[in-house]
């Protein structure tokens, strides 16, 4: 096994990472190209962060989704998020 990449965030981005892991139309791809972290990574991280029965729920819950993997995504889905998801009411 290699040595696993050490990363820091604060507060805020680690909420943000684990937020828009959870989200469904967020793909690892995003994820990494705005934190830097690979899927593994990624996986890592949140068996870390969340409670057991939280990160079994979430695995469940993204392994295999189409919309969490860009080679699995419809060529139609341009974006990473719901294009009302992030207006300002």
């Amino acid at each position: 096994m290699g040595k696993e990449k050490t990363i820091l965030l604060c507060e805020a981005d680690m909420s943000r990472l684990i937020e828009m892991a959870w989200e469904d139309r967020t793909p690892f791809d995003a994820i990494e190209q705005n934190f830097g972290l690979s899927e593994p990574q990624v996986i890592s991280l949140m068996r870390k962060e969340l409670k057991r029965g939280s990160f079994n729920l979430w695995r469940k819950r993204v392994t295999g989704r189409a919309t969490k993997h860009v080679a699995l995504r419809s060529k139609l889905v341009t974006r990473a998020y719901c294009s009302t998801q992030y207006k300002q009411r």
